[in-house]
């Protein structure tokens, strides 16, 4: 197979979470477990960290990856979801995995993968593990990709855990209560293994003082440390508290061995971030006349930490560029958002995607007022059309809304 003929082949016959939503979500490891056994367990080949969390993983992932690259290791990077390429996903110091590698992994394993029916999300763990083993990475950084405890990646031992923080998002698999979804999270903390702790409530304190009670595992919270003297080019307040999660992370690996990261390493590694390992769609400004800005941002937390930023900038009128999956909460969502604002709702052009028709209907309930529209990129078209220079343009809902723009 080419490969696009492989992609086709992964998006099309197996089930993938970001695309079709909860029916992808696979109950235990067994299929993940089966695949390493295949490979000849390749995540025993290499060191790595471990990120979990609702908000913030993914930046927390590309921000330790830097600094150690940096610090002159050779750093594996594998998170998700991708915005542009699949290939973004699996990464050795910010390049991305080879197509060979894809077509080649595909070629070799497409009778296991078939016969075992494993989803989109485990053949691709299975593929980052083995191309990591294979290039014989230093350390990587493996971002959890839903939860913790039953999510594909929690078959490694890392050296090093990191969860963010825990916010009400996909609460239907891991439950309604920041209580239920900490517990899913603190499933990745493993036996006498340190796990950073980013942000914090009373109630997912005791449950992760608990979990790493019954592991042995030393445990540290990133909200006791001063606000981090370093600055990262990643946009974005809420990068605050993921800069104290990375640099309490980076503390804590210095002390597990013979690893050397000066100071700095650290200072130039968070403040070349998207140079060194490609992020994007963080508070990501794309044109300043009128000054146009996507963020990533899709559940109550997250959003509600841009909005305020949103708020803070200069502009004459605000043009809101919105779409979402359909599984979200507008309920909660949708009163964050500024009741001035010119809206021009769009639907995603994944199957999750939500019409945009009933979000305009929903967004009405809360004196939201604008225009569907059939595609993000034309509402993005009419909200160029109508905003002046000082104006300000966001476009954001879901990682795929940004995607489709960027």
């Amino acid at each position: 197979m080419t490969y696009t003929e492989t992609l086709h082949w992964m998006f099309d016959q197996l089930p993938m979470y970001q695309r079709q939503g909860q029916v992808a979500f696979k109950k235990d490891l067994t299929n993940t477990l089966a695949l390493m056994k295949q490979l000849k367990n390749p995540q025993h080949n290499f060191k790595s960290i471990h990120v979990g969390g609702t908000n913030g993983k993914g930046s927390v992932s590309h921000m330790l990856a830097s600094v150690l690259q940096t610090a002159g290791y050779k750093v594996g990077l594998y998170t998700s979801p991708h915005l542009k390429d699949f290939r973004e996903r699996i990464r050795i110091n910010g390049v991305t995995i080879p197509k060979t590698d894809v077509i080649d992994f595909i070629d070799a394993h497409k009778d296991f993968l078939e016969t075992q029916k494993l989803s989109f999300f485990e053949m691709t763990v299975g593929m980052a593990f083995q191309y990591f083993a294979k290039e014989e990475v230093d350390i990587a950084i493996i971002e959890v990709g839903l939860g913790g405890r039953l999510d594909s990646t929690n078959i490694i031992t890392p050296i090093l855990s990191v969860i963010t923080n825990i916010g009400l998002d996909h609460t239907a698999i891991l439950g309604n209560t920041l209580e239920k979804i900490a517990g899913e999270k603190a499933g990745i903390i493993k036996k006498k293994v340190p796990v950073v702790i980013g942000e914090t409530t009373a109630d997912t304190k005791r449950v992760f003082k608990s979990k790493a009670k019954k592991e042995t595992s030393p445990l540290y919270f990133a909200e006791d440390m001063d606000d981090a003297l370093h600055k990262t080019d990643l946009g974005g307040h809420y990068q605050k508290s993921n800069l104290k999660t990375c640099v309490k992370s980076l503390e804590v690996l210095q002390t597990l061995g013979n690893w050397k990261i000066t100071k700095t390493a650290i200072k130039k590694g968070l403040a070349e971030v998207k140079a060194r390992t490609q992020l994007r769609g963080r508070w990501e400004v794309l044109e300043y006349k009128p000054k146009t800005i996507a963020d990533t941002a899709h559940n109550k937390e997250g959003l509600a930490l841009v909005m305020k930023q949103v708020q803070e900038e200069k502009y004459e009128e605000l043009h809101m560029v919105l779409g979402f999956v359909n599984d979200k909460d507008l309920d909660s969502i949708l009163p964050l958002f500024p009741k001035s604002a010119k809206y021009y709702f769009s639907k995603p052009n994944v199957p999750r995607g939500m019409e945009a028709t009933d979000l305009y209907y929903k967004a009405k309930d809360y004196s939201l007022y604008g225009k569907a529209f059939t595609t993000v990129e034309n509402a993005l078209k009419a909200a160029q059309r109508e905003a002046k220079q000082n104006d300000l343009i966001y476009i954001g809902g879901s990682t795929f809304t940004v995607a489709e723009i960027l």
